[in-house]
This record gives structure tokens, sequence and C-alpha cells, in this order.
């Protein structure tokens, strides 16, 4: 991709969330900064949340190349840390992994649905933990987050009673906004913000775009990171499962695409070759070459959509 250094058009992006499939974002993201892409506005929810909120930063001290060592800093920390192995360790004889069972097993994931539906959040994680808060808080730069120069920043997540997206701002984004963002209800309880609790942004936008089309971009980098299509029609519960909470967590953002103004230009980066093949349950999957692969992926597939 070749930009402009006199009049580079006006970009935004959107990142979708999608746990450990963040990976792919991470590395379609650092495909795009590689080849000198400047944004102006970033939205993301969940893992792409995190990413957003690295890459502003990053931005700051150092540009697209500073953007592009702080996230890849934040997927680095997390396969070294590993940072659902205790959470799913603790819930072992629940999921059958103790057996040897694989994560995308179909015995495992019967496991894990059974277990959902016999035991609360507080009973499946009594402390309430969230490994992902350490590791934030040591990442997290909040003063260059919200300096003058950094490129606008959102990130979304869900109201529990209202059901609507809230969207937080630079001015305000801290490690507790990050972690509702990305909040699973079935495994951490709601993050209290200000009296209000919220749940992972993609139940209600993934992510939301309305604020980065104002002011109007030239051009929007959407960045998936869950498949759109996946062949075949599922008949296994598992299956069917994973499925459904694609088709849920695709819609509102496909219904926000629909009302795109016709002058922007959409980029849509698609996980669908690299992600469709794996189950729902490989979202926790932090390995470092699970992560690796799909940064692999995600650098193949960025070049693809914006040729160099």
């Amino acid at each position: 991709m070749h930009i402009s250094s006199t009049t580079p058009p006006r970009t935004v992006l959107a990142l979708q969330g999608g746990g450990a499939h963040g990976a792919f974002t991470w590395g379609a993201l650092d495909r795009l900064l590689e080849d000198g892409l400047t944004f102006d506005a970033v939205t993301g929810v969940s893992s792409g949340a995190m990413i957003a909120a690295m890459a502003v930063q990053g931005y700051v001290h150092n540009g697209p190349q500073g953007a592009r060592d702080s996230v890849s800093k934040l997927w680095r920390r997390i396969a070294e840390a590993h940072v659902f192995g205790p959470v799913n360790a603790s819930m072992d004889w629940l999921w059958g992994w103790d057996k040897g069972l694989e994560m995308g097993n179909e015995l495992a994931w019967s496991g894990i649905t059974s277990a959902l539906r016999m035991f609360n959040p507080g009973q499946l994680n009594p402390f309430g933990q969230n490994p992902l808060a350490p590791l934030l808080k040591e990442l997290l730069d909040k003063d260059a987050i919200r300096h003058p120069s950094a490129p606008r920043l959102y990130v979304a997540a869900t109201d529990v009673e209202s059901g609507e997206a809230k969207v937080f701002t630079n001015a305000e984004i801290g490690v507790r906004h990050l972690l509702a963002s990305a909040c699973i209800p079935m495994m951490f309880p709601a993050v209290n913000i200000g009296g209000r609790h919220y749940w992972d942004g993609g139940y209600s936008c993934n992510p939301a775009l309305a604020p980065v089309l104002t002011p109007r971009p030239e051009r929007l980098v959407l960045i998936r990171a869950q498949p759109r299509v996946r062949k075949g029609v599922p008949s296994s519960t598992a299956d069917i499962v994973h499925r459904l909470h694609e088709i849920a967590f695709q819609a509102p953002l496909d219904a926000e695409i629909a009302l795109l103004p016709k002058q922007v230009r959409l980029l849509d980066i698609s996980a669908d070759a690299a992600l469709a093949r794996h189950p729902l349950t490989s979202k926790m999957n932090t390995e470092r070459n699970f992560l690796d692969n799909l940064f692999a992926a995600g650098r193949e597939a960025a070049g693809i959509v914006v040729p160099t």
C-alpha cells in the first residue's frame, strides 16, 4: 500500500472482538502499519478494544512503528503469561481437559455447555478474577491515549440492564473499561463502572462504527476477528451453539455497515479463511504457536485486501 506523505486519505479503523482470535487482527494491523498506514480514529470491542488502545498509545510515541511495537508487546505478553491457563485449569474437571481432551473436542464442548447451565459465574470463577487485569495495568499508558495528539479511541461495552452499547472515549478509558468490553458473562462478573454494569461489547456492537464516522472519513478499514461464512449446516449441539454465537455477534456490525455512507470506502479484511475451521473454544487458546499462526494469517489477509 502506498500512502502519499502530503495528502493521506483520512482513515479510521474498526477492530472486531474475538478473544484469542484477535491475534488475526494483530497480524492484519501489523501489516497495514508496516506499509505506512496512518489513522485518525479507531473503534474496537473485546480483544479489538485492547489492540486499539495499544495502537493509539504506541502511535503517540512513535507513529505507525510505535503502534506496531505496542500491539506486539501486548500479544507477546499474553502468550508468555498464557493468560487463560489458570481459568481453564480451575475448570478442567468440568470440561474434561484433565482427561486429555482438546478444546475443540465435541465431548469437551458438551462439558462446557453443561457446566454453564449448572453453575453460575461465581461458582466457576469464585474470586471473579480476570487474568488480563494485571497485564493491562502494566501495559496501558493512560497519559498517551489522553495526549492531544492521540488518534480518537472508542471502546464499547454492553450495558447489562439496557442492552445498549456504551462507548467510552480517550479521556475516560482505563483498565476497567477494557475489561468491561471483554467481559464474558459466563466466566466473569459484570464490570461496574459508575454504577452501571457491563458485559462484552460484542453483544451490542462489534464494533461500534458511528463514532468514527463523524466527521466522515474517506476510508474505513474493518478487521474482522470471527468468520462470517461457515460452510455446511451444523447438526451437533456444540456446532449449533458455535454458529449461533457467530451469527449473533455479526448482526450489529452488519446493520451498521448497511447504513455506511456511500462516500466512505470500506476495506473489509475477512477472517473467514483463517478462522472458520477453528471452534468457539479456541478463542481461549493463548498458546504461542496458535497466536503466531493467526498473526501470520492476518498479515496475509491484509496483504490481499490492500496489496503493497
